[in-house]
């Protein structure tokens, strides 16, 4: 119930606005990347035309993963009365990074789109009351947001998980959507978890660098000899790697765990096991006590 309830709130929001000039703005997110003049890549459209709830993008460094999202978030801004995209990332100055390419979008619309009112260094507010938000990278400095339409987590493998947790309740009331946007950064964190362990709500997508037209296959080699392995497969192949620190290996850890060996702790367990359950352990514990 509590999700038709969101959308019902989010279909009263979505009145159908005009611009100053009466020029139509584009029915989907697809329609203004061609305003825009990007040419998306296949994996890139799929996304601009999706409403799925929860989105997770592990793709490439230069794959186009952030251009993609700006233009998820312009079209929410635009076609959502008074709603309140907000942008996340590690740092405040990553986040305004991402709401630089929401403005070239914006400007590349030209009369199509609706007029500002307010637009500073970290923060668009549109005519329609719709505004568009940077969050500083901080757990503490963040509460206070809510109604959020949909709330953007970009370099998520880097954020803190306490900063993903401190934000997640801010789209409890609205229904409003989650988009995490990284490259890997190690078998660790919340984006690690959520792609491996967030079963069927997120809609997942991976782009290694073979499936990017823009990137040639001699770049990548030079850049797998530069980088070593660790890197390149994280950056360019998207693998989730073991810290460089460890001196295991994330399998070879998870893989020696068994149920069927008890605990070295759990010493009256043990001894029943093996001597057979008797009266003498008891007394036993209490004079080792």
């Amino acid at each position: 119930m509590s999700t038709l309830r969101a959308n019902l709130q989010q279909l009263r929001r979505s009145v159908a606005v005009l611009p100053a000039d009466g020029a139509a703005l584009p029915t989907d997110a697809g329609g203004l990347a061609s305003l825009t003049g990007l040419q998306a890549d296949p994996w890139q459209r799929d996304l601009l035309l999706s409403r799925d709830p929860r989105m997770i993008l592990n793709c490439c460094r230069q794959s186009g993963k952030s251009t993609v999202t700006a233009l998820i978030a312009l079209f929410e801004a635009l076609a959502v009365r008074d709603s309140l995209i907000l942008l996340l990332a590690p740092a405040l100055r990553q986040a305004g990074e991402l709401l630089g390419k929401i403005k070239d979008a914006y400007r590349a619309l030209g009369p199509a789109a609706i007029p500002l009112i307010k637009e500073t260094e970290l923060s668009l507010t549109m005519a329609n009351r719709s505004r568009i938000v940077c969050l500083p990278g901080k757990e503490a400095t963040i509460r206070g947001f809510s109604g959020v339409t949909l709330l953007i987590v970009d370099e998520a493998s880097r954020v803190p998980d306490a900063l993903y947790m401190a934000v997640r309740p801010m789209l409890a009331v609205s229904g409003g959507r989650l988009i995490l946007l990284s490259t890997p950064w190690g078998k660790r964190g919340f984006f690690h978890r959520e792609w491996t362990e967030g079963g069927r709500d997120w809609h997942r997508v991976r782009i290694d660098a073979s499936q990017c037209p823009r990137i040639s296959p001699a770049f990548l080699e030079e850049e797998r000899r530069a980088l070593g392995t660790w890197w390149f497969n994280q950056e360019y192949l998207c693998l989730f790697e073991d810290n460089v620190s460890q001196v295991f290996a994330t399998e070879l850890v998870l893989g020696a765990a068994s149920s069927e060996v008890l605990p070295l702790f759990d010493m009256p367990a043990i001894l029943a096991q093996t001597l057979g359950e008797s009266d003498q352990i008891a007394p036993l514990f209490e004079v080792m006590s």
